[in-house]
Order: structure tokens, then C-alpha cells, then sequence
């Protein structure tokens, strides 16, 4: 299968296609006599695989290893576990960040009402002034 196709069933561009091979996450390509990367259904299995990893805001790092643990079957899924549960950690501490932030803003919001000048603008007072020192 060409690159252009394998393109069209995965939903990843010609581009990440290319950068995830030169990553080693798939295997080379063979190439064609008129040197055109030519896929295996493997590749394409795998690339699902990687879609659906990164679904789940999986880095390539992350990636990587359980593209590696999935190649011993046999092997306990320990590994498999912890990198799940680390995952859950930064993913709820984001949680944290972004509803730290969210509140920020709508306290931000609250600051102006509707139907003034830019120059009674509450939010943009707020912006403007000083911060305070983070010692």
C-alpha cells in the first residue's frame, strides 16, 4: 500500500506518516521500483495503534515503550500498569491546572460588565496591573 493510501485509512498526513517511520515507531517502508514507500497491513495495524495512543494523549515516548512490551506477549503487564497510572496522574493534575485557570477567567470576566468603553474595561485593568511578587 502507498503512502497516500495508508494515509486515507489511518487519518494521519503523508508528513506524520514519514516522522513516526523516521522515529522508528513503524517499520521502514519497502520501496517500489519507482521508490515509493510501500506498506504492509502491519503498519497500517500499527498506526491505529499509534492513533489511538495518542487519542489518549499518550507521548511518543509512552509509545514507544508499549510498542516495545506489546512485542512480549508473555511478559507481566506490570509495566503496562504503571505507565497507565502515571498517565492518570499528569492527566488529573492538568485537570487541576485547567480548573485553576477556568476560575481565574470567569473571576477575570466578572471584573466588566457589558456596555462600557474599552477604557472602563475591567479586564483589561486587571491585565494591566502589576503583579503581585511571587517571593
Amino acid at each position: 500500500m502507498k503512502i497516500g493510501e495508508v494515509s486515507e485509512v489511518t487519518g494521519f498526513s503523508v508528513q506524520t506518516i514519514r516522522h513516526y517511520e523516521k522515529e522508528h515507531l513503524i517499520a521502514s517502508a519497502e520501496r517500489s521500483e519507482g521508490n515509493f514507500r510501500l506498506y504492509d497491513e502491519a503498519a497500517v495495524e500499527q498506526l491505529l495503534f499509534i492513533k489511538q495512543c495518542r487519542s489518549l494523549d499518550l507521548s511518543l515516548q509512552e509509545i514507544r515503550q508499549l510498542l516495545a512490551l506489546n512485542r512480549s506477549p508473555g511478559a507481566q503487564c506490570d509495566d503496562v500498569n504503571r505507565m497507565m497510572d502515571r498517565h492518570i496522574e499528569q492527566v488529573e493534575a492538568r485537570i487541576q491546572e485547567l480548573t485553576k485557570l477556568n476560575e481565574q477567567l470567569r473571576m477575570l470576566r466578572l471584573s466588566c460588565s457589558n456596555r462600557r468603553t474599552v477604557e472602563q474595561c475591567g479586564i483589561l485593568r486587571n491585565l494591566s496591573a502589576t503583579p503581585a511578587s511571587h517571593s
